[in-house]
């Protein structure tokens, strides 16, 4: 008991203190997995929007594959990108394995598909709210999904804070193409995992710590959007 007590007060001390290998781990993790989502929400807000206004043959399937696509598994992902960025695949030229950019890339491929299916359906919603007053001013289908996706600003950042929070939670997918490597790809998730096998506790728990303040806060900004439309209604 005394030593957990013990790697619980160094955890706190390296946070308090501004320990500099902690703070790096977490700043490489924040440039990562920010870098992923603003790249999946450049994917995934037009691409839900035209799943959800568009009307094309195989749109019923498009949206199965990607609601399936939310549950991919990391390790997968992981071993796809690999594949395409080792020096035998059809990306190996570009280098970019295990670097930041291999581990952006991994964490795109998976937050694509939430941030796209939640736009589909907070975008599908008010193209049936606003459908009327929208060919009244003679706007096509395709023609209005800016002004939706404009409409839709708070279910668009709940996707993006939900894309976020599965991004900076993830190890597997990272791990395979970042290769953890110290000061260059090690991330809060796959430094907890080795340094919890290596036995150092205090710098897991304090990696862990921040994790979790990080969730607390992507929780509490989502309950945060998703109470202004109720307050907005009640007003």
């Amino acid at each position: 008991m005394q030593g957990f007590a013990e790697s619980f007060a160094s955890a706190a001390m390296l946070i308090l203190t501004g320990d500099p290998a902690l703070w790096e781990i977490v700043a490489l993790s924040l440039r990562v997995s920010l870098t992923a989502v603003a790249i999946a929400a450049l994917i995934g807000f037009p691409l839900g929007a035209a799943l959800a206004v568009g009307r094309f043959p195989g749109r019923g399937a498009a949206i199965v594959c990607v609601n399936a696509l939310m549950g991919l598994p990391p390790v997968v992902v992981g071993l796809a990108v690999y594949l395409m960025l080792s020096a035998s695949g059809p990306l190996g030229v570009l280098q970019l394995l295990y670097t930041p950019a291999a581990m952006i890339a991994a964490q795109a491929v998976l937050v694509t598909p939430i941030v796209a299916a939640l736009t589909r359906s907070a975008v599908e919603g008010l193209a049936a709210e606003y459908d009327e007053q929208l060919r009244s001013l003679g706007i096509g289908r395709l023609g209005a999904i800016p002004t939706l996706l404009w409409e839709a600003r708070p279910a668009l950042a709940t996707a993006a804070l939900a894309g976020f929070g599965r991004a900076i939670a993830e190890v597997g997918a990272v791990l395979i193409v970042g290769g953890n490597i110290n000061h260059a790809t090690r991330v809060m998730t796959t430094t907890i995992a080795l340094e919890t096998s290596k036995g150092n506790l205090h710098l897991a728990l304090a990696l862990g710590a921040l994790l979790i303040l990080l969730a607390l806060a992507v929780n509490a900004a989502v309950a945060a959007l998703g109470a202004r439309p109720r307050e907005a209604l009640h007003a």
